[in-house]
């Protein structure tokens, strides 16, 4: 089983570059299937959703916006409990179609924050696309209308998902080695 280390620690191989891109291509066809009449803008939550997103949008066969917010709830390797705002949306959404790609939903605390202020700019609808989600971590009640996987309460990098800065760049997903 390929192995990968990061800083001072041991990844396993844990999904495949091709799984991951026959959920998207799954993903992808839902979006198509309700969005296929409207232009809707896609909001990706940076810096996980940067491979999500560029994936999801390039299936995409109508007319769309593309957008980014950085947010951030961590401090270091914990969550604060306080979302920060570091890059903000500059799009006027009111009465559109939204679609919030998000990389993970883990403990939901980022997520929740940004779509109860995201609301408060009045789009037609919000819609919330997540690659990866953990049932077991998360702390909120959200619902995620297009989802990739569901995964267990471990600790992954890849496609995206980083530890400590590193990792992001890999195509599949690897979990932390026990």
């Amino acid at each position: 089983m390929k192995k990968i280390s990061l800083h001072n620690k041991q990844f396993e191989h844990f999904v495949s570059s091709e799984q991951i891109q026959s959920e998207v291509e799954r993903v992808a066809a839902m979006v198509n299937r309700d969005l296929a009449s409207k232009t809707p803008i896609f909001i990706s939550l940076l810096n996980g959703a940067f491979m999500f997103t560029t994936d999801l949008v390039k299936r995409f066969e109508g007319q769309c916006i593309v957008s980014f917010v950085k947010l951030s709830s961590y401090v270091g390797s914990q969550s604060s409990g306080n979302v920060e705002k570091l890059i903000g949306l500059k799009e006027n959404i009111e009465g559109r179609s939204v679609v919030v790609v998000e990389d993970i939903v883990d403990s939901g605390i980022t997520l929740h924050h940004f779509l109860k202020e995201i609301e408060l700019l009045k789009p037609s609808e919000i819609k919330v696309a997540a690659m990866f989600y953990k049932p077991g971590s998360c702390k909120y009640n959200i619902k995620i209308d297009y989802l990739g996987m569901t995964i267990p309460d471990e600790f992954v990098v890849g496609y995206g998902l980083d530890y400590d800065g590193l990792g992001r760049n890999y195509k599949d997903l690897y979990k932390l080695s026990k």
